[in-house]
């Protein structure tokens, strides 16, 4: 059975990727013939079906545009103005990338797509790599989100909780993973990460991948591990858990597995207890052969310090989703983070394409040629080296949606396009009339953290903040640093600090250097906050509702709390001495 499933799955993949624009029209027709009566095609379309009235007709929209249809059915209206197909749910976004949660309409073919993206990756694509397969547990770190229940008696859930509470993942969650499904519905998110952390430790000899849905989670795990791997030795040498971890599911689960084992308690106390943390993932789990989580994207600044910690083991970004909609997996899941494309199945969504215009790359003679070339276009009709902003037609009530995200187009896969994740759309930070983008920004620090590496410090989270609390704003940079070895800062350097302040704004794009030589922007600050302050940043999120499983670290701060938590943390100010060249 597994082998017929391994090579069905790698046949579905080819096929659809093959026929990708016969799919692509057959599923927007099956999509329009569904639910041309819904109150919100019928706007437009008055009953026609026509994939060219559909593109010429159907605005292009964000969620703003939905959300009173979403908001008038989950208060307890029939789906029917939106779709046809009955909701049986919503799916809640995280709200860190835009700044607020959003639901979106689920049904039972959403839920049965779910199933069958996370199938095609687990077997078809990860077998053709071999040993990156083999039989044992994964550690990874997943936490469901408390569910909302809306005025019509629907449930609204994130995309994981969701998927937890499937029983296809409960069925596999014994035999697969290390943790327990009452550690997962943990409602207290740092007892569930001890809990995590403990039974992958007793389990270590059998686990084969480390891993959660974002980079960023794996590495709090690590560093709650730093913080805590005396009290869950203890545990592990007693044989029973902390009388911190009170929740009754936590410790109903841990009386199954925990037995005392002094000389495990041993092996994980000589190992955490060395001066470098470098490679502690390979030295705490010796089977393990990759560690699985997303590092593209706004996860990007995560690599360095992932990498250090992992001892070389691959990190393999396996596929790209959002709570709109499943759209493309990463089919050479070994390549280097920096070099992952993500390969959209057309058979997931109809997938439609906005060109995107960056004005600090191209030259003013190519801004003129394309000047009218802002038309979506259709999946199969991208351009490598081009740019896109997503957006999806879904059966469940997303017509021409913008998700947010800009996408680079780096080849094909048969017929099918395959991008890179560039960054989120208007995360920005501007204080006058320039804009800088997530990426923008992202370059800017890379270049900059290069005159901490001599000093033995590692960059671990940034953010950025338009102060334009006095005249002429400027840029502000939160930092956090380690020291590669210990546990604590050193002094920092003045002179160092104001270098990467430079640093920052040498590598940014030419508007904001105009406008730095002119005064209108003042000298870049970079604020060094303690260490454990993006801990709180987070804390904070999942405490407002945020799923720490799907929780990013925002590139630009607007919430006036987020930013007291930062400011109420600093430990160094230093700006930039000049005006880039």
């Amino acid at each position: 059975m597994e082998t017929n499933w391994y090579e069905g799955g790698l046949r579905m993949i080819e096929e659809v990727t093959t026929n990708a624009e016969r799919i692509q029209d057959e599923l927007l027709s099956e999509i329009l013939d569904r639910n041309a009566g819904t109150e919100y095609l019928r706007r437009f379309l008055h009953g026609q079906t026509d994939k060219q009235l559909f593109k010429k007709i159907v605005p292009v929209v964000a969620y703003d545009d939905l959300k009173p249809y979403i908001d008038r059915i989950a208060n307890g209206e029939r789906s029917d103005i939106l779709l046809a197909e009955p909701i049986t749910g919503f799916f809640m976004s995280s709200g860190t990338s835009g700044g607020k949660p959003k639901l979106t309409p689920v049904t039972a073919e959403v839920a049965q797509k779910w199933e069958l993206f996370y199938t095609l990756y687990e077997s078809p694509v990860m077998k053709r790599f071999g040993d990156i397969t083999q039989a044992g547990k994964r550690m990874e770190f997943m936490f469901a989100r408390p569910e909302i229940e809306t005025p019509s008696g629907l449930t609204a859930a994130s995309v994981s909780t969701s998927i937890y509470k499937e029983s296809w993942f409960r069925a596999m969650l014994p035999k697969c993973y290390t943790s327990p499904v009452e550690t997962i519905f943990c409602p207290e998110p740092e007892q569930s990460l001890y809990c995590q952390l403990l039974f992958g430790l007793i389990q270590r000899d059998e686990v084969v991948l480390v891993g959660s849905v974002f980079a960023s989670t794996v590495l709090r795990a690590i560093k709650f591990l730093e913080n805590h791997w005396q009290e869950l030795c203890s545990d592990i040498k007693a044989g029973r858990i902390s009388h911190r971890i009170t929740d009754l599911g936590c410790r109903s689960g841990a009386s199954l597995i925990m037995k005392p084992n002094s000389q495990l308690a041993d092996l994980i106390q000589n190992v955490c207890n060395s001066k470098s943390w470098e490679g502690i993932i390979r030295k705490l789990w010796p089977n393990a052969n990759h560690v699985r989580c997303i590092c593209t994207g706004v996860m990007r600044q995560y690599t360095e310090e992932l990498e250090f910690y992992s001892g070389g083991l691959p990190l393999v970004s396996a596929f790209y989703a959002s709570s709109e909609a499943q759209c493309g997996i990463n089919l050479e899941p070994l390549c280097k983070p920096a070099d992952v494309s993500y390969t959209f199945l057309p058979n997931l969504a109809y997938f439609e394409f906005l060109p995107v215009k960056n004005d600090h790359d191209e030259s003013i003679e190519m801004r003129s040629k394309n000047k009218d070339d802002n038309e979506p276009v259709d999946l199969v009709n991208v351009k490598p080296g081009h740019r896109y902003e997503l957006l999806v037609t879904t059966s469940a009530g997303l017509y021409r949606y913008k998700v947010g995200d800009v996408l680079m187009v780096t080849g094909f896969h048969n017929n099918a396009p395959q991008f890179q994740f560039v960054e989120r759309q208007n995360v920005a930070i501007s204080v006058d009339q320039e804009k800088t983008s997530e990426s923008d920004l992202f370059k800017a620090v890379t270049e900059a953290k290069a005159h901490l590496d001599p000093l033995g410090f590692v960059l671990t989270e940034y953010t950025s903040y338009a102060d334009t609390s006095s005249a002429p704003g400027h840029y502000v940079l939160f930092w956090e640093l380690k020291q590669k070895e210990g546990n604590h800062c050193k002094e920092l350097d003045p002179k160092v600090m104001a270098e990467c302040c430079y640093r920052v704004e040498e590598s940014f794009h030419y508007t904001y250097k105009i406008y730095r030589k002119k005064n209108i922007i003042a000298p870049l600050e970079i604020r060094v906050v303690k260490q454990g302050t993006f801990d709180a940043l987070m804390d904070y999120n999942v405490a407002n509702g945020a799923s720490l499983s799907q929780y990013k670290r925002p590139s630009c701060i607007k919430s006036k709390e987020a930013l007291k938590i930062l400011d109420s943390r600093v430990i160094g100010k230093f700006f930039s001495p000049k005006s880039p060249l």
